[in-house]
């Protein structure tokens, strides 16, 4: 049977509501307003002059080569992001919760990189990629690799999606590991006595009790990279070379806080609101039917 709080009073509820209600609006619903309003329209760099142009800036958008190849970046950013992220946070979550002696340790270190700022993670992993002072570069070369992500977009794109995941790794540990600790213990045994391999011990009841955090992970995990990731990319490559690893929400810093054109950075902020709140509604409405709360 349902169990329902009744409140004495009709002010009582709205009155608890009142401050997220409050962050909400003033932190995602103004701004998104706003946007919404600047897309329809196009203004100077230094605002004094505003000219209602209506759907002429969106017409502008989708007329531009290079923006719609911004659209395949940010697919092949995102689902390398999101899949690498994923399985290797469950891979190490796997692994740390089979350690008996030392846990403690392996899990601290783990986390560590959760507690690092994106823009120093992005300056980290371009020092170490540098082609002139990098350690990584530097093993690469000896093994015939001339690494060099300035110059080479397909290394461009490998160094900031690993700089992303690093990042992202530590999240998803979190919570992979807090979900195989709250799976019965006996289970694992049983299936062990049957003489269940790990493996198969995994598949047939780890990953089932785990697939609402897959689940909440995988909606948290596109969201990060289709926003999240805009300090890596800036620290890292700036979205060079040329556009090759010029994402949808660095389109919208690169044109509207350096090219100066906020109509066309607003048009492009509510198309990636558009694309998100798209794909949260097909991830909860087909992907969410296979997950066994």
């Amino acid at each position: 049977m349902e169990k329902r709080v009744l409140f004495r009073s009709a002010w009582l509820p709205w009155a608890l509501l009142a401050p997220q209600l409050l962050v909400v609006g003033l932190f995602f619903f103004w701004p998104a307003g706003q946007a919404l309003v600047q897309s329809l329209q196009q203004q100077d760099a230094f605002g004094s002059s505003v000219v209602w142009v209506g759907l002429d800036n969106f017409r502008t958008l989708w007329a531009d080569e290079t923006y719609l190849a911004s659209f395949k970046t940010t697919v092949i950013f995102s689902v390398l992001v999101t899949v690498l992220g994923l399985s290797i946070a469950l891979m190490l979550a796997v692994f740390a919760d089979r350690i008996v002696k030392g846990a403690t340790f392996y899990k601290t270190v783990l986390i560590l990189p959760y507690a690092v700022a994106p823009v120093v993670s992005g300056l980290l992993w371009s020092f170490m990629f540098s082609s002139s002072i990098g350690i990584v570069a530097y093993w690469l070369k000896n093994v015939g690799l001339q690494w060099n992500h300035l110059l080479n977009g397909d290394h461009a794109m490998a160094l900031i999606v690993m700089a992303s995941v690093w990042k992202q790794i530590s999240y998803n540990f979190l919570f992979f590991l807090a979900g195989l600790t709250s799976i019965p213990k006996s289970l694992i045994e049983a299936a062990a006595i049957d003489g269940a391999r790990p493996w198969r011990r995994f598949w047939t009841i780890q990953l089932p009790w785990l697939s609402p955090t897959v689940f909440f992970l995988l909606v948290i995990n596109m969201v990060y990279a289709f926003f999240d990731t805009f300090a890596i990319i800036d620290a890292t490559t700036q979205g060079g070379p040329g556009k090759d690893t010029a994402t949808l929400v660095y389109r919208v810093y690169f044109d509207g806080f350096r090219g100066m054109d906020y109509g066309s950075s607003a048009a492009q902020s509510v198309v990636l609101m558009v694309i998100v709140i798209a794909l949260t509604v097909v991830q909860f409405k087909f992907i969410e039917k296979k997950v066994n709360y």
